[in-house]
């Protein structure tokens, strides 16, 4: 049976890049895509990185119920269609997706049997370089980001598992692990075992 695995982090703490890094090493693995009403940045394909709807658009998706979660970040609506988590979970893979703690803990009430996950920076100041080093927002938004990312930071106890992304490579190995050792949980190899297990025990 698939997992979903919810991966929240503040802005800059490097999850994007390590659930990317995920993807591209286990084939068994595949992203919910998220819709928002962010503006699309350079480089950004819609239908991949995220659906990107207006305002009106979202918020007729959300008057349906047809969101497992939804949340305002930064003035943007990102929100989670029920049917497509259900739909990738379906097609046999495990699924990732990526949110902040409001959606993280929404989806966990909802679904209690998620994997959730925190990425945490190694330290303050790694996390404000991170976001310079973009280059794609003002002192003023940079600060408002670092007062998100308190916020965000100290509902990681919400999580079932806890990553400090220092050194990349050991934190996608630890990312990998979580994923992993869920595949090898007890129900989990009882549900893909069960054949073999009913033979066993004749």
């Amino acid at each position: 049976m698939p997992s979903l695995f919810v991966i929240s982090a503040p802005s800059g703490a490097g999850k994007t890049s390590l659930v990317k890094a995920a993807l591209e090493s286990d084939y068994m693995l595949t992203l919910s895509v998220s819709h928002t009403t962010r503006a699309q940045r350079k480089g950004e394909v819609n239908g991949t990185d995220y659906h990107f709807v207006s305002i009106d658009e979202f918020e007729q998706v959300k008057a349906t119920g047809a969101f497992l979660e939804h949340a305002e970040v930064f003035g943007n609506f990102y929100g989670t269609s029920k049917t497509s988590i259900d739909s990738l979970l379906n097609s046999g893979k495990d699924v990732i997706l990526e949110i902040d703690w409001q959606g993280a803990q929404q989806v966990q009430k909802i679904m209690p049997e998620c994997i959730a996950i925190t990425i945490l920076p190694p330290s303050r100041q790694a996390l404000e370089d991170r976001l310079r080093d973009r280059q794609q927002d003002s002192d003023e938004t940079i600060a408002k980001r670092m007062l998100a990312a308190t916020n965000e930071m100290s509902h990681y106890q919400s999580s079932d598992y806890l990553i400090i992304n220092d050194q990349f490579d050991k934190a996608l190995q630890e990312l990998l692990t979580i994923i992993k050792s869920q595949r090898l949980s007890c129900t989990q190899q009882a549900q893909s075992n069960k054949d073999l297990i009913a033979d066993l025990l004749q």
